[in-house]
């Protein structure tokens, strides 16, 4: 074990090395020693950040929470008081040195408060995806060596107590949900009264024990391949980059407002919704659990933030909505909203490449017709508006530029602390992931005639290394301390970068060429505005082919895909000749009107192809859409390509049978 110093929490401990991949260990922080203004401030800890904000914000909200129709609101002093509470009674229940604390629920105040606890009394903090088996649950609570598991509720408890026999380390679990109906798990408000009742020189001894430069947070990868890595974060990596995105983005200090719904197992949420609102007293209100689901829009209403991220799925589904709302309407406000969308998309072109604009027609529009449009989506006192996680298409960000809405793309991972990379107003582009952050620093390794390779990131947002990990750590970070991202993308004069496939993605045909699945489902997409989900297949192949699934109903409880078609599907549908309802009628019919218009769509993406060997030959209709519940899609909405590739074998063995 590594020496232990006492002299924290803003201490940096002795260190050789800019990695490491056991939980003890310190790292040589990427400081250097002239430069930028950002990449050469003081390092802080979290504690020490936490601290200033309560001296700064201590009267203001920092967490929000609905219960029986009320907001509970808690203000930054008593938030961090909380905390300080919580910590002292994690280290009674015996949370050690160095040893996790595992929090497995839904966005809630009691998550933002573990997870920082767990930090200040000098353990790890781990978030486990909601949506976890027990048996991943298991390999988190394990691999971390946890001490402590707090969990939502029952549901989630019962993942935790079938595998518990198997977790010699674990010594508490404790529900902050619902009613406690077993005698060896702890309630919330117990927690918080065994931590009451410790002394604070208890924490504070533990505080010492903490270093800005060793692990704080552990985020699990979502484990595609094999068994997920853990992604050891320092105190440093999130504090320096909440800095850098507050620079950025020129947030208003004490006056910002968001919205908590995006998984804070994920790093983007933590790193948004717990250190950046951290670091300028924004506060912070928590959607309720079947936000993703179709209550979001309700809570964004009430709260109206003035900021909102999300993931392109939550954008291409308020596309969905607006466009069946537009369906409905008569003539008279089609044609009123037509004109508006193209005084607005003119508008915001003009400004992406650089023309003044503010013509009469937009100033009209955006006063009378998108103010009412911003009202009913809750967002009327955002003034940005993000999009993370995953490409988003260039024609769903059209049709929102066509309703004054600009959304501007972020770039980043887990092993980059959260963002790299992101766009704002006057530096954007429609294919563009954004510029570069300032004090980070982004190369292309090994690029081709076109200027295009494997996308690099460098800077004291990097990770610190993969917990037990060594040989994948040194497969993701080189010797010079360059992540290697697995994205293939360029960097253009500007210094706009952009993301052209994935390495682990590519599919290498049969005939040796590499083809990036992303950009082409994305464009028979937007010629096939009523696909929702296009999966390009075609790894060892001869040719590519396509699967494509159908927008339907969602089941609002469980999250999962119905068999009934959307009224815009129908409506599409009868138009071709071929009325349907359901997807199961669409799959059974094999109608020949129906196929001559999905492949018009295919082969106007195909005028667009790179070569031949990048040219769709065929396609087959799904029986289901995807969705997190069915598990095709990941906790960020991201397709699982190799649980897709399973699931639909037989139909993709047929269409190269």
């Amino acid at each position: 074990m590594a020496q232990v110093y006492n002299n924290g929490p803003d201490q940096i401990a002795p260190a050789e090395d800019e990695v490491a991949v056991r939980a003890d260990e310190y790292v040589r922080l990427r400081i250097p020693k002239s430069g930028k203004a950002i990449e050469t401030i003081r390092p802080f800890s979290i504690p020490f950040l936490f601290k200033k904000s309560v001296k700064e914000y201590a009267n203001n909200t920092a967490l929000a929470q609905k219960v029986n129709g009320v907001w509970n609101i808690i203000t930054y002093a008593e938030y961090y008081q909380q905390v300080r509470t919580c910590a002292k009674g994690f280290l009674y229940l015996g949370l050690e040195y160095r040893h996790s604390v595992c929090i497995l629920g839904f966005n809630s105040p009691e998550w933002f408060i573990s997870d920082l606890a767990a930090i200040f009394a000098g353990g790890i903090a781990v978030g486990i995806y909601t949506t976890n088996s027990a048996e991943a649950c298991y390999y988190c609570l394990d691999h971390s060596k946890a001490n402590i598991v707090v969990v939502e509720d029952e549901k989630q408890l019962e993942k935790v107590l079938e595998v518990r026999p198997r977790l010699p380390n674990l010594k508490a679990i404790i529900q902050y949900s619902g009613e406690v109906k077993h005698s060896d798990v702890i309630s919330w408000q117990r927690l918080m009264d065994i931590g009451a009742q410790q002394s604070d020189s208890v924490l504070e001894d533990a505080l010492k024990s903490v270093a800005i430069n060793q692990c704080c947070t552990l985020v699990y990868t979502s484990g595609t391949v094999g068994q997920p890595k853990a992604v050891m974060l320092s105190h440093d990596n999130f504090t320096w980059d909440a800095l850098a995105l507050l620079e950025r983005l020129n947030l208003e200090r004490g006056a910002e407002v968001l919205v908590s719904y995006l998984p804070l197992s994920h790093v983007a949420a933590q790193v948004v919704d717990i250190y950046t609102t951290m670091s300028v007293g924004a506060g912070v209100y928590f959607a309720d659990k079947d936000a993703l689901k179709g209550s979001l829009i309700v809570t964004l209403q009430e709260v109206q933030p003035t900021k909102f991220l999300a993931v392109p799925r939550v954008w291409e589904k308020i596309h969905e909505k607006m466009q069946q709302i537009a369906a409905q309407n008569g003539y008279v406000k089609r044609t009123i909203a037509a004109w508006a969308k193209s005084y607005a998309l003119q508008h915001h072109l003009d400004r992406i490449n650089g023309v003044k604009s503010n013509s009469w027609g937009y100033t009209v529009a955006s006063s009378v017709i998108f103010k009412k449009i911003k009202q009913a989506l809750g967002l009327n006192r955002c003034n940005m508006f993000f999009s993370a996680a995953a490409p988003l298409a260039a024609e769903i960000k059209k049709y929102f530029l066509s309703i004054d809405i600009p959304i501007m793309e972020c770039f980043g991972m887990s092993e980059a602390s959260g963002a790299h990379t992101i766009c704002i107003e006057g530096a954007t582009n429609l294919d563009t992931i954004g510029m570069t952050i300032q004090g980070m620093k982004t190369k292309i390794h090994n690029p081709d005639e076109n200027g295009q390779g494997e996308i690099c990131m460098y800077g004291r947002h990097v990770f610190m290394g993969y917990l037990n990990e060594k040989e994948k750590t040194n497969e993701a970070l080189d010797s010079e301390g360059w992540l290697h991202t697995g994205d293939l993308g360029r960097v253009d004069e500007k210094g706009f970068v952009y993301i052209t496939g994935k390495l682990k993605e590519l599919l290498i045909t049969a005939g040796g060429e590499n083809v990036p699945p992303v950009p082409i489902e994305q464009l028979v997409k937007s010629y096939l505005p009523h696909i929702s989900n296009a999966f390009l297949v075609g790894d060892k192949r001869k040719f590519l082919s396509i699967l494509l699934t159908l927008k339907t109903e969602v089941d609002i409880e469980t999250g999962t895909p119905q068999d009934t078609l959307l009224p815009s599907v129908q409506k599409w549908l009868d138009g071709l000749g071929c009325p349907a309802k359901t997807v199961t009628e669409v799959i059974k019919a094999e109608n020949p009107k129906l196929l001559a218009a999905l492949k018009e769509g295919i082969d106007k993406a195909n005028q667009q192809a790179t070569s031949n060997a990048q040219r769709i030959q065929k396609l087959a209709l799904l029986p289901a859409d995807f969705s997190l519940p069915t598990g095709e899609l990941g906790p960020t909405m991201k397709v699982k390509r190799r649980v897709v590739e399973q699931k639909y074998a037989d139909i993709i063995e047929k269409i190269y049978a």
